[in-house]
């Protein structure tokens, strides 16, 4: 029975759940569809910024199939109440507040708007029809006359003096602080030897799952209870939501997900369609779906990054930094989601280097934008690159070399644990031993012959290294109901119960291999029920990191207690003292003799038995709730390696190199999966993707793929990636999260190796997406600079 050795912690074994999403028998949003179901389709607005004069909804009413045309109007009647967005930040995050102690307002956001519509793609009107084609032919029919109003998209833009309104009888700029020393850093600064600085923006991306949203909605009039079938980052946030949405208790609203195609973040905040479709199945009687198209997704989906940065590093003569101040402004869309990335960010803008001395302003402005939210690593990708790109520019201001520089600044292990000076306590790190490492794996000592080989060929090679560290900290609060249920004729199972979900992160073989490591049962006997807030009533699904940080303590509290009564109960069946008997392997054993019971069977006992006592007979079960109030903080270093030709600016990433330290794999080969995942992301927004609006009229100018550059598989090496396994003490299982680490970097290493390419052109810096136009234009520059 024991199957821990070849599928507990540390096992790379194969994902349970391929099998079921590769061969399409998963269950999607979209594959569900309820007996009677009607249609929705959105009507989103075409402006940036706009106050709607009129709506005639008079002759898409008379169309065919047409159930309901639903307003702002409508909304307002039913007493539907605004969207939930901010929500409190984690106990170990700093926050942001505003330097004058005036409170921070944000502006209300509805299921459905007017009369000021503030970005492209606000849903203006729900059409509502028996088949798809009939809401869609309808939704054309709706007659809306608009007055244009001036728009913003760039926060820089908002946050000038004299810009337009972005919002009416609204600031442009809603949060405005500051964190760190300010006495302490201008000193440093004064007496620093060298002081680099970096202007910058890290562009805005889209999430683009694979799996556009859905979402179905029913309504039960015996029961008055609302249903929300939908894919989501969790089950339990979308069900409060919902229900402060229409105005009812909790236990009145029910969410259900199954599969879900991916998340990175902008599945985390609870979507309009979302209450829409509950809403209308209420008034109309019959279920509600709406499904997104690859279109309406660029105007419809929350979207993510969109930070200008202005930083300066102080060093002194030998190289050691001083201090480091500046200020970070990020992009909130129209609607403030969540001010994470923005305190996420400062709190991290050190990185893993010793600083003494700190101050960063920070800033929240409102555009005529999608909403942006937390995404994969939100807000570390832009600052570790920040701070990277400070130290390679410094390593050329200096003369001393960049890895140098970086081996007199990174923390050493006798200084943990390490409190940053914004006052983040990282708990463990082995730096210095990680950045040795990926050089030695990356052979950066013989870059310089390939690098003489590629000038051969006509081309220009760099290389860039690039340090990280992530804040992981979500949701603190989690739950896990542990059920070891009785051998029947399929055999016995082991039912958790959780309150975290799987975007494709593969909790069905990681969580399994936790319960066989603990529990001795074998891999497969193991059932995960997530997903649906009838069974799951506690849990932060899936954000920052927390998923398997978090079930982990839950799920091996609940197998603790599970033991503790199985060992009772085995006292009782065995005739034997508790103190005489071990639990190993999946069996309780007397020891030093022959007698033992499985537990599946002293599961059975306790159901079966009467002879028990009260407090052993029932199911065998473990409960477990937990509130985790520190952070994690995982942590690695990555290489880069890039081919220029210089004739037309492509660029190709040849070489690719991480080491990352998760504190202890569960399944290594998962962990791989997500590291190489994570720096397909951040390599795609270093070189490629972008979000692009128009800047004075705030059109979306990126709304498909024709106009969205997304990576692809032949654009990437195969990376050679390695784990550092440095177990976190705040951790009982020494597990950090391994998700976030492959992009927390990758913006930073890739843009210091396309610069490294070419320095030799004498280009300093480039801004992202490094796009082949971007980087010919950058020679070219450079070149007519020289007088070429």
């Amino acid at each position: 029975m024991d199957g821990s050795a070849s599928t507990g912690i540390g096992q790379p074994v194969r994902r349970r759940e391929d099998l079921r999403l590769l061969t399409g028998t998963g269950r999607y949003s979209d594959d569900l569809n309820l007996p009677g179901q009607a249609y929705a389709v959105m009507v989103r607005s075409p402006h940036a910024h706009a106050l709607i004069r009129s709506i005639d909804a008079a002759v898409a009413r008379a169309m065919p199939g047409v159930l309901a045309v639903l307003t702002s109007g409508d909304v307002e009647a039913d007493g539907l109440r605004p969207l939930p967005h901010i929500s409190n930040s984690h106990p170990a995050d700093i926050q942001i507040k505003n330097r004058d102690g005036s409170p921070t307002i944000v502006p209300k956001h509805y299921a459905i708007v007017g009369p000021e519509i503030c970005h492209v793609g606000e849903i203006v009107a729900a059409v509502v029809a028996v088949t798809l084609a009939d809401a869609k032919d309808a939704a054309e029919r709706v007659a809306i006359e608009y007055e244009p109003l001036p728009a913003v998209a760039q926060a820089l833009a908002a946050a000038e003096p004299g810009a337009p309104t972005v919002r009416r009888n609204f600031p442009n700029v809603i949060l405005d602080g500051d964190a760190g020393d300010p006495v302490a850093t201008e000193a440093a600064f004064a007496r620093a030897a060298h002081v680099v600085r970096l202007d910058t923006w890290i562009p805005r991306i889209a999430g683009v799952p694979m799996e556009p949203r859905a979402a179905v909605g029913e309504y039960d009039p015996q029961s008055d209870r609302y249903t929300l079938h939908a894919g989501a980052g969790g089950a339990v946030s979308p069900r409060r939501d919902l229900a402060i949405v229409l105005g009812v208790p909790p236990e009145q609203v029910r969410v259900v997900m199954h599969d879900v195609g991916g998340n990175f973040g902008t599945r985390g905040s609870f979507s309009a369609e979302f209450a829409l479709v509950v809403w209308a199945a209420k008034r109309l009687g019959r279920p509600v779906k709406w499904t997104s198209d690859r279109q309406e997704y660029f105007v419809a989906d929350y979207q993510a990054r969109d930070l200008a940065v202005s930083a300066e590093l102080a060093l002194d003569a030998e190289g050691r930094f001083l201090a480091m101040r500046g200020s970070n402004l990020v992009n909130q869309g129209a609607y403030a989601l969540a001010f994470g990335p923005l305190n996420k960010g400062v709190e991290i803008m050190s990185s893993i280097y010793h600083v003494p001395a700190v101050h960063f302003r920070g800033r929240a402005a409102l555009t005529n934008t999608i909403p942006t939210r937390p995404y994969r690593s939100s807000g570390r990708p832009e600052v570790m690159f920040v701070m990277e790109r400070l130290i390679d520019l410094a390593a050329l201001k200096t003369g001393i070399d960049r890895i140098e520089l970086r081996r007199r600044n990174l923390v050493p292990e006798s200084m943990m644990p390490y409190t940053n000076p914004f006052g983040m306590v990282y708990d463990s790190g082995a730096y210095h031993r990680v950045m040795e490492r990926v050089l030695w794996l990356a052979d950066w000592n013989g870059f310089p012959e390939r690098r003489a080989e590629s000038r051969r060929r006509g081309k220009c090679r760099g290389i860039g290294v690039a340090n990280y560290v992530d804040t992981a900290t979500g949701a603190p609060r989690e739950k896990a109901e542990v059920t070891v249920k009785p051998e029947d004729p399929v055999g016995g199972t082991v039912e958790v119960v959780i309150g975290t979900t799987s975007q494709g992160q593969g909790h069905e073989t990681s969580f399994a291999q936790l319960i066989t490591e603990w529990l001795g049962v074998p891999i497969d006997s193991v059932k995960l029920v997530t997903g649906d807030t009838d069974r799951v009533s506690v849990g932060g699904g899936a954000h920052s990191g927390r998923a398997l940080r978090l079930g982990s303590v839950v799920m091996f509290n609940s197998s603790n207690q599970i033991i503790e009564k199985g060992l009772k109960i085995a006292s009782h069946v065995l005739e034997a003292a508790v103190e005489d008997i071990a639990f190993a392997g999946g069996r309780f054993e007397v020891k030093g003799t022959d007698r033992a019971i499985g537990i599946f069977e002293v599961a059975r006992a306790a159901l079966d038995r009467t002879d028990l006592p009260e407090d052993l007979r029932g199911p065998l079960q473990g409960v477990s709730d937990e509130t985790v109030n520190l952070a994690a903080f995982p942590y690695g270093c990555h290489v880069c390696e890039v081919e220029i030709d210089p004739d037309t600016g492509e660029i190709e990433i040849v070489r690719y190199t991480a080491v990352d330290d998760c504190g202890r794999a569960v399944n290594p080969m998962i962990v791989h999966g997500q590291v190489h995942g994570g720096i397909v992301q951040g390599v795609g927004q270093a070189l490629w993707e972008q979000c692009v609006y128009e800047a004075g009229s705030g059109q979306v100018l990126s709304g498909s793929f024709m106009d969205y550059a997304m990576p692809k598989a032949d654009m990437v090496p195969f990376f050679d990636t390695e784990l550092s396994e440095v177990p976190s003490p705040t951790h009982p299982l020494g597990i950090r999260p391994a998700g976030e680490g492959g992009t927390t970097p990758a913006l930073g290493v890739v843009i210091n190796a396309v610069v490294d390419a070419l320095s030799e052109f004498g280009v300093t810096h480039i801004e992202m997406p490094a796009t082949p136009e971007r980087v010919w234009r950058a020679i070219r520059g450079n070149y007519l600079e020289k007088g070429a």
